[in-house]
This record gives C-alpha cells, sequence and structure tokens, in this order.
C-alpha cells in the first residue's frame, strides 16, 4: 500500500527526508529540517503570488478552475443564484447551512436593526471632496466605524464578534448608497426597515422626490443574484489580505477596510469597469473583428478584458448566471444596452478563436456585471463598490474562520533577502554620489 510521505533527497547531503502529505499538501515547515549544518536555517519554500500555496483550512468555498464549479458550503452557486434570495445565502456563507424560515426571520430582522449609522459617520461623509471616489469613501467610513464599537477589539468573544458582523453586512449598504448620493450632490436617504437588504439598498441610492420608491421586483432580484454571485471566492487577494490583518487580531471594521482598499485595485474589484470602458471604446459590432486581430498580435498595446481568471481554466461559472441575467434587466429598464451586441459579438469570436481557446480565456464575472449596473443607471466609479457589499459577507466568513482555527497564527512570511551584507558606514565627506 502506498505511503501518503513525499521522499526528498538533498544532493548537497546525499541525506534523505520523508515528509507526510496531508490533503495533497505538505507543510512548509517541515522542510525546515532539511540542511546543511547547524547554522543553516533549512530550506524554506519560495512562492511569488502565492500561485502554489495553501495559507489556510477552509470549509466555505469550493472551487475547481479547470472544471468551471464555484460551490459556497457545497451548495452550486448557479443553483443558489436561481432559487435563494441574498440574505438566505449570507446566512448559508456565515453559518455553514441554509436557514429555516424562523432563522431566516431572525436573521432578516438583526440586519435591519442595524442598517442606520450614527450622524458622526454620516458627518465624516459629508466632510469628502465633492469628487471624491465612492470606493475611498466607504473605506474611509467602514474603518471610523472601529471608533464606534471599540468593544469590537475583542475578537476572541464569540457573541461579540456576530454582533460586529451583523452590523458590518447591515451597515455597509448604508455607507455605499451615501457615497453615491454624495459624489452626485443628493441628500442622504435613510434606510427604510420595511425593505428587503437588496431594495432598501436601491432606495436609498436612488430616491429622488418620489414621496415612496418602489425598485421593481425583477431589479431587486437581479441585484440579489448579482449580490450571490459576488459573496465569496477563495483567498483571493483582498480575503487574502482580510485574513493577514485580521490575524493580529485586529478588529473586523479595520480589517474590511483594508479589504476594500485590496478590492479596489483594477486587476482585482475593478476589473468589470475596465471591461465597460473597453466596450465603449469598441463602440460597435464592426470594429471587434479588428480589435481581436490587435489583441492577437499585441499591436497598438490592445488587452482583451473580462476574459480570463487567475482560477479558471474553463468557463467562469458566474459567468454563465450574469449573462442569462443581462436579458432579464434589459427587458425591465425598457432598453438594450447597444453594447451587449459587442459583448457577444466578442464573446462569441473568443469561444471559437484557437487563439483564446489554447489559453483557456473564457468570459469571467466581470464581462457581463458591468453591462448589468449600465443598465441599472449605476455610474462605472459604483461598480466596484457593488462588489464590496455582498463580498462583505465573504470577507466576515474567512475572518471569524481563521480566528478561531488554533492552527492560525498573525501572519508572518518569510523573505529571501537580496541587498548588501554587512558593510562599514561611511562618513558624509567621503560618499560618491
Amino acid at each position: 500500500m502506498a505511503k501518503e510521505t513525499l521522499s526528498i533527497t538533498d544532493n548537497r547531503t546525499g541525506k534523505t527526508y520523508e515528509v507526510p502529505i496531508t490533503d495533497g499538501t505538505i507543510r512548509t515547515a517541515d522542510l525546515r529540517q532539511i540542511r546543511t549544518g547547524e547554522e543553516d536555517f533549512g530550506i524554506m519554500g519560495y512562492d511569488p503570488a502565492f500561485m502554489n500555496t495553501a495559507s489556510c483550512r477552509s470549509a466555505i468555498t469550493f472551487i475547481d478552475g479547470d472544471k468551471g464549479i464555484l460551490r459556497y458550503r457545497g451548495y452550486r452557486v448557479d443553483e443558489l443564484a436561481e432559487k435563494a434570495g441574498w440574505t438566505e445565502t449570507a446566512f448559508l456563507i456565515l453559518n455553514g447551512e441554509l436557514p429555516t424560515k424562523a432563522q431566516l426571520d431572525t436573521w432578516e430582522g438583526q440586519i435591519k436593526n442595524h442598517t442606520f449609522v450614527h450622524e458622526n459617520v454620516r458627518a465624516l461623509l459629508s466632510g469628502f471632496r465633492y469628487d471624491a471616489h465612492p470606493m475611498g469613501m466607504l473605506m474611509g467610513g467602514v474603518g471610523a466605524l472601529s471608533t464606534f464599537y471599540p468593544e469590537a477589539k475583542d475578537v476572541l468573544d464569540a457573541v461579540s464578534r456576530r454582533r460586529q458582523i451583523t452590523r458590518l453586512i447591515a451597515k455597509v449598504p448604508t455607507l455605499a448608497a451615501w457615497a453615491y448620493r454624495h459624489s452626485r450632490g443628493l441628500p442622504f436617504v435613510y434606510p427604510d426597515p420595511d425593505l428587503s437588504y437588496s431594495a432598501n439598498f436601491l432606495r436609498m441610492l436612488k430616491q429622488n422626490q418620489e414621496p415612496h420608491y418602489d425598485p421593481h421586483p425583477d431589479v431587486v432580484k437581479a441585484l440579489d443574484v448579482l449580490f450571490i454571485l459576488h459573496a465569496d471566492h477563495e483567498q483571493n487577494c483582498s480575503t487574502n489580505v482580510m485574513r493577514s490583518i485580521g490575524s493580529s487580531q485586529a478588529d473586523p471594521y479595520s480589517a474590511v477596510a483594508g479589504a476594500i482598499s485590496a478590492l479596489w485595485g483594477p486587476l482585482h474589484g475593478g476589473a468589470n469597469e475596465a471591461v465597460l470602458k473597453m466596450l465603449k471604446q469598441l463602440g460597435k459590432v464592426e470594429n471587434v473583428a479588428e480589435f481581436v486581430k490587435q489583441v492577437k498580435d499585441g499591436s497598438a498595446g490592445q488587452r482583451l478584458m473580462g476574459f480570463g481568471h487567475r482560477v479558471y481554466k474553463n468557463y467562469d461559472p458566474r459567468a454563465k448566471v450574469i449573462k442569462q441575467l443581462a436579458d432579464k434587466v434589459f427587458a425591465v429598464v425598457g432598453k438594450k444596452n447597444p453594447l451587449l451586441e459587442v459583448a457577444l459579438e466578442l464573446e462569441r469570436i473568443a469561444l471559437s478563436d484557437e487563439y483564446f481557446i489554447s489559453r483557456k480565456l473564457y468570459p469571467n464575472v466581470d464581462f457581463y456585471s458591468g453591462l448589468i449596473y449600465e443598465a441599472l443607471e449605476i455610474p462605472v466609479e459604483m461598480y466596484t463598490v457593488m462588489f464590496a457589499i455582498p463580498r462583505t459577507v465573504g470577507w466576515l466568513a474567512q475572518w471569524e474562520e481563521m480566528i478561531v482555527d488554533k492552527e492560525q497564527k498573525i501572519a508572518r512570511p518569510r523573505q529571501i533577502y537580496t541587498g548588501y551584507d554587512e558593510r562599514p558606514f561611511t562618513a558624509m565627506a567621503t560618499r560618491k554620489g
């Protein structure tokens, strides 16, 4: 019977070591025993960008990039998008099981009780410049919440921890909507506890002079679906930041503010904004073929945005759901986005061209989400904010999982030093430029 071990022979010394294999991995700390002498620190793993390093054990999200699979707590994301609501999915991600009716009612009631923010936070957001980016305002607002709830620093208290999780999930949409309203010079709209999570957010975002704003049920459902698809995605850049900050036992508001900062980058949450800019640059279907040619031959510095993914080497399962959602949203708003035809033609060529097939460049979640947000008249600068609202649930689930994991310690990766060896100090008068 085969042993679940890895035999390593160090050709420098001729010694052979046996390292246990668990769940298809070895502990890199086990490599420390491989040394040439007493003063040798031992072998380390070198893995820039964590391309092949597992930093934790997690029971939240499963991804098989080669097969195009994404599951939350064992449930397929497309099935959840079709059959579950957003708050139902959020409960699942945080607690591991789908809620009963009584549990869901209690959970939604708790969220509604925490949607309001302190008036001082309102004053803080009002103090930003008129042209401040909503993502920066959201980051600042979430970070400021840590000063309002000092008990949040006791992250090992399970009751307090859950209270902060509920507060964050409830308040982030309010801060997000107010960031948008500030950027438009519009008065802030307070939460309405009679509305659902997504409907309440749309109301705070869009209500103007009408006494009561009722978003279309299909638009609310579309937002629910988009929130579900963006809720969590394993150990991505912002989740890694959330866990890393949280590993110092910083409060969750500070950790979420850091995760928002990471999400803001154009290689992460800002990708759907880049897709829309690309489609607008193309303008019409007739320009697609020449654009694809330029992408393939590398001329004019053209890049194909919204295709390919670090994890998925197949069609992103979230992209399939969003593609179907787009037509429903366009039907509700009563207009078809002309850029959709451009997107469809670009997708058709990419999925039939050997250049893209061989490189496994399939549409990802960002390819269609921007079109839907534009159809809902949500400005481009809000796209990453729309991403941050549902991802807050995933961040917090990952954070709490890390907090209670006895194997986790403060994040402190090693480095390979490439600088000078020790050298003597040089006096100012003898230094050369």
